[in-house]
């Protein structure tokens, strides 16, 4: 497989152990493995020394490391760890080569190297690569089954378990099929697995639960190397997107962002460094109680100085930490033990006092972290149980249940992290720590209650004034007989609907009937104070209401077109029509009537004393009482009251003043309008006409000259009449009509008389007849134009108005 220029490669840990700082920074920048964020994988190759691992590496992700040269004999190629980054694979995909184990070169007793190389590359790699002979299966130390022993052991010690896949790669595969090397293979590693001590907490977790195994088999490379290129090549395919899920590193827990590689490889490899196991010192019996007072002193400074204790104090001042009981409580059983040990021989009286002594003073030094860890378990126990409240809540989960169950199961697990963080030499009290958590979480719990009680209450608030402002509104401004009947029905439903949700979502609370029934008392004051709110609104603007019903009413018909007031409208019916409308409108809005009960008579009482009074009536209004003269309705509250009657009396008068200018213009339309269509003259004139003017008829009966010229004349003033739109200008006025017909009166006449020009010109512009049968057609000709002249003034009559307006 050709390499490519993707490949960089550095050595990550010397044969020395050293780590190179330096180097790795350089290699992760060049790599810009940066920038991938947690899309990076990372795969190690561990195995004997001379097995092939760097050979495999380099056909299956294109690397470059150094291979061994078969002709020059079996010698150690690659020493410590070097790192190289694949090339062409997603995701970027780092690759660790490790140092052969079973090397002579190292011999057979440092096999320390090999145990830290390969817990460090099971700590930081996603897939680790187990090279291994195929006819190795089955032996134990050729398996290296050993070295995976001590690795399991110890990883479970050091780090946090994370998922690795363990992928078995079987070189120069012989004629046994991998069906059944692979059960052998997979028994081995589990009889593994069972073998290693483990803590409590994973005594019996599985296999499973830390690593993935997989198997794979390669055919010998110097012997079948095209088979083995084309098995490499399919191998290789299972690398792509191998942290997708299905992928071989699908479900990997615990990754470290790109950017912190090299510092979380440096702690990784500084950690297995320096974990050794501790030698106990070797200490000579003294018999003096000033010995057993030296060996208490010696023992308290080690345990001060302790580096296990240091860190563990350190970490508990910053979280809690799992296991704290356990592991101090394992640091001072040492510590006792080693004073019991190396005070055995002395008086039991003094070795047993300076015991005691010794315990007190371990105990103060350690009560601090104790104390820390109370208040972590605390804060962290009341912190998840907000976390886990506020979810249940969210999930749907009643109020009462979720703060029952919750408080419930969280001082419970506050209790189990009180007995996991026991020091067994203490009797050390926690119900103060336990009493102060169960009051900041009743605490959170009234919080929360009273918050959802408001957020609840403010929600259905919200709803009922969306329900009920608008409909009332609407219904206020289309005021009738029916207006409080709608209202009262549209409050009594949406109150009802709000009420009823209210108090099946309070039914989770748990809470008491009668703070129960406050707040649905709340809700439907709340609704009614919407609706009176919304109606004393509308009360503040019923003058502008009023005009605007009044004029709606009054100057449209009843198809809502605009009326033209051509004389035979009744004003007088269409007036009392709309004033009583308006009237209806402003009874509406006087009083609110929100329950069944309020029945009133605003309406007759407003019609009596301001529509239907007659003169007879005014009259009489002057020595009886006047209706309106109060400040209360009869059967009304003054609470109910929106608009007095002094303020109706008021408001009718003002709105009276208002509209008197739209009745009186529409009665100046009308006359207006009967002038302009009665263009006759009386009948009285008539007659004169005809028995003044007996002898000008007779004269233009004898004379017919005369009625032609007269019909000429009529033609030309019809045509004017028509031009002019002589009708239409007096509509206006007289004096309007006139100025107007002054101004268009010359430029109608010559207009006229430049079109019958135009029409007299046409037959000259043909050539004239000779004889005189040509004549006496052009006389035909000539008659026939002015027929023609005629009709064309006659048509002007009827399309000139068209042209006009």
């Amino acid at each position: 497989m050709a390499k490519s220029e993707e490949c960089c490669s550095t050595q990550l840990i010397d044969g020395d152990g050293t780590f190179n700082v330096s180097g790795i920074d350089r290699f992760i920048k060049e790599a810009k493995l940066p920038e991938c964020g947690l899309s990076y994988a990372v795969v190690s190759i561990m195995g004997p020394q001379s097995s092939g691992k760097s050979t495999l590496l380099n056909h299956l992700f294109a690397t470059n490391f150094r291979e061994m040269d078969a002709f020059r004999g079996r010698s150690q190629t690659t020493k410590g760890i070097w790192a190289a980054k694949c090339a062409g694979i997603e995701p970027c995909t780092l690759v660790m080569d490790l140092e052969g184990t079973d090397g002579r070169e190292r011999g057979e007793d440092d096999t320390a190297f090999e145990k830290q190389s390969a817990l460090f590359a099971l700590a930081v790699s996603d897939i680790v690569l187990i090279n291994m002979w195929c006819h190795d299966i089955g032996r134990e130390q050729a398996a290296n089954k050993p070295l995976l022993k001590t690795v399991f052991q110890v990883m479970m010690r050091l780090f946090s378990p994370r998922k690795t896949t363990l992928m078995f790669v079987i070189r120069d595969k012989t004629r046994t099929p991998l069906e059944n090397l692979e059960p052998v293979l997979r028994e081995d590693i589990q009889k593994i697995w069972d073998s290693v001590p483990k803590p409590e907490a994973h005594r019996e977790t599985p296999l499973s639960e830390f690593f993935n195994v997989e198997v794979v088999a390669l055919s010998s490379y110097e012997e079948k190397e095209e088979q083995f290129k084309e098995q490499v090549t399919s191998l290789r395919q299972r690398f792509y997107h191998s942290i997708a899920p299905g992928g071989l590193a699908g479900d990997r827990r615990g990754v470290v962002p790109a950017s912190g590689f090299s510092f979380s490889a440096q702690q990784i490899w500084k950690v297995i460094k320096e974990n050794k196991d501790l030698d106990l010192p070797a200490h000579k019996v003294m018999v003096a109680t000033v010995r057993c007072e030296e060996i208490a002193n010696e023992k308290y400074a080690a345990f001060a100085g302790n580096e296990e204790w240091n860190e563990l104090n350190e970490a508990v001042q910053s979280g809690p930490i799992s296991g704290f009981g356990k592991k101090l409580n394992s640091i001072l059983d040492t510590c006792l033990s080693e004073y019991d040990a190396e005070a055995t021989y002395f008086d039991e009286g003094v070795r047993t006092g300076k015991r005691k002594q010794l315990e007190e003073k371990l105990l103060q030094l350690v009560q601090p972290a104790f104390q820390a860890l109370l208040g972590h378990i605390r804060s962290g126990t009341l912190d998840k149980f907000k976390e886990a409240f506020d979810k249940a809540l969210s999930g749907g989960e009643g109020f009462s249940a979720a703060a029952h169950n919750c408080s419930e199961s969280f001082m419970a697990r506050f209790d189990e992290g009180c007995s996991d963080a026991v020091i067994t030499l203490a009797n050390w009290d926690t119900s103060k720590v336990r009493d102060k958590l169960k009051r900041d979480i009743e605490a959170h719990i009234a919080s929360v209650h009273a918050a959802k009680l408001c957020e609840l209450t403010a929600l259905y608030e919200g709803k009922l004034k969306d329900a009920l402002s608008a409909p009332a509104e609407a219904l206020l401004d289309g005021a009738n007989s029916e207006t409080w009947p709608s209202i009262r029905k549209l409050f009594r439903r949406e109150t009802e609907s709000a009420v009823s949700g209210l108090s099946s979502a309070l039914s989770g609370f748990d809470m008491d009937e009668q703070a129960k029934g406050q707040i649905l008392a709340n809700l439907e004051a709340y609704a009614r104070g919407v609706v009176e709110a919304k109606t004393k609104e509308e009360a503040g603007r019923v003058l502008i209401r009023m005009k605007d019903r009044f004029t709606t009413l009054f100057s449209h018909d009843s198809d809502s077109m605009p009326r033209v007031w051509t004389g035979k409208e009744d004003i007088r019916a269409i007036t009392k029509t709309a004033r009583s409308a308006s009237l209806k409108l402003l009874s509406v809005m006087a009083a609110i009537r929100l329950d069944d009960d309020d029945i009133d008579n605003i309406e007759n009482t407003l019609s009596l004393a301001l529509v239907d009074s007659t003169n007879a009536a005014v009259k009489d209004s002057i020595t009886a009482a006047d209706p309106l003269a109060s400040s209360t309705w009869q059967e009304i509250s003054a609470s109910k009251t929106l608009i007095t009657p002094v303020q109706c009396k008021s408001l009718w008068r003002q709105f009276k003043a208002e509209t008197e200018y739209s009745v009186s213009q529409a009665i100046s339309a009308q006359e207006a309008n009967k002038r302009n269509n009665n263009w006759l003259p009386p009948p009285w004139a008539i007659v004169a006409l005809i028995i003044l003017g007996f002898n000008e008829f007779m004269t233009l009966l004898r004379n017919p000259l005369y009625l032609c010229v007269i019909f000429v004349g009529f033609l030309l003033v019809k045509a004017l009449w028509v031009q002019l739109d002589i009708a239409g200008e007096f509509r206006n006025g007289a004096l309007p009509g006139l100025l107007c017909l002054s101004t268009k009166l010359v430029p109608t006449i010559m207009n006229m008389m430049k079109r019958l020009a135009e029409e007299g010109a046409k037959p000259a512009a043909n050539d004239p007849p000779r004889n005189p049968a040509l004549a006496s057609t052009g006389y035909r000709n000539e008659g026939s134009s002015s027929s023609e002249m005629s009709s064309e003034v006659t048509e002007s009559e009827y399309s000139s108005p068209s042209n006009h307006n």
